[in-house]
């Protein structure tokens, strides 16, 4: 099966349903007209997207089992870019452990890429070009691969994104979307088999253990507030330590990521519900928000709308974001 497209986002919650194959919870921390771009490309169980995005972000990604997906930059000319707490370089790749929860967090507009396949083909096709299977199911691994093999990937991931922009009608031919998937497939391995390793020191391990804990504890818990007092009881770790993890992964202290949380938490809920089942009021408080004039001021600067606006706005954005990630139709990001 050979299929793609191109759509373009103004809500961040349609956009992270969108991206595959984690499970994404993305948080814009500026205030500004959203808008994103989203690539999609899937050959034959190769996977592939880019994605473009205007405004810093914090995103909590709850990666897959079954599948392996490589991540890295699509473009050195961007903002900082911090992946689980430590600068994500252009030219670096990530792989990231089995079931792992990572953070990927922007200081400015973004423009991302990964591949992914399932382990079983990737291990494969590993045997078959190089002998072994390079990958480690258990660890997030980063790595710089040489120029040439990353050199080599950054542009057959381009050529790739350009015909699914451009050239759709060439991929429905079996033969070009063969050699590129090959072609594809060919790079990917040999940045895996080829690079040097970038080892995490042990106190990135330990907070980013913290903040694995601590996002659990929220998914737990996502309908009610939650206190400082409780949330290191929770998760075994001192009021300071969450402090400096949260720092290091988010770019904000717990207190401002739980408020962002709950607000972008509390958004989701205006666009999905109508006027004549639930009230501002009604939202606010079930996410945690009792006074409500602040509520309402702090809602329109990150958002740009009052809360009313977005309850009585169609959730057709919402609805979109339910479709099969592999066909959309085409759109530009402008």
């Amino acid at each position: 099966m050979v299929a793609g497209g191109v759509v373009a986002f103004s809500d961040p919650q349609a956009y992270q349903a969108a991206i595959s194959p984690a499970q994404v919870e993305l948080f814009v921390t500026a205030k500004g007209k959203y808008r994103a771009a989203l690539t999609q490309l899937e050959l034959h169980r190769l996977w592939l997207q880019r994605g473009r995005e205007n405004l810093p972000r914090v995103a909590n990604a709850a990666v897959r089992t079954d599948r392996l997906a490589l991540f890295f930059l699509a473009s050195a000319d961007q903002a900082s870019t911090r992946h689980s707490g430590r600068d994500l370089a252009f030219g670096e790749i990530v792989a990231s452990a089995a079931g792992s929860t990572q953070h990927l967090r922007t200081e400015g507009p973004c423009h991302w890429a990964t591949l992914s396949m399932t382990r079983h083909d990737l291990a494969a096709a590993c045997h078959a070009l190089i002998g072994r299977d390079p990958i480690e199911r258990s660890v997030t691994r980063y790595m710089r691969p040489r120029l040439l093999e990353m050199s080599r990937l950054l542009h057959l991931h381009q050529v790739a994104g350009q015909f699914v922009k451009r050239e759709r009608h060439l991929l429905a031919q079996s033969e070009p979307a063969r050699a590129l998937k090959q072609a594809l497939v060919h790079a990917m391995v040999m940045c895996l088999n080829e690079n040097t390793p970038v080892k995490m020191g042990a106190g990135v391990r330990r907070h980013a253990a913290i903040i694995a804990r601590f996002e659990e504890l929220l998914a737990a818990n996502y309908d009610r507030p939650l206190h400082i007092a409780e949330i290191c009881a929770a998760i075994g770790a001192s009021e300071r330590m969450l402090r400096i993890s949260c720092a290091e992964h988010l770019g904000m202290g717990p207190v401002r990521y739980l408020r962002l949380r709950r607000m972008h938490l509390a958004r989701r809920a205006l666009i999905q519900t109508t006027p004549a089942t639930a009230t501002v009021t009604d939202i606010a408080t079930a996410n945690g928000f009792f006074e409500l004039g602040c509520f309402a001021v702090e809602y329109r600067a990150l958002f740009g709308e009052a809360p009313s606006a977005s309850l009585r706005r169609p959730a057709r954005e919402m609805r979109t974001s339910q479709k099969s990630p592999f066909s959309f139709a085409d759109s530009e990001f402008a």
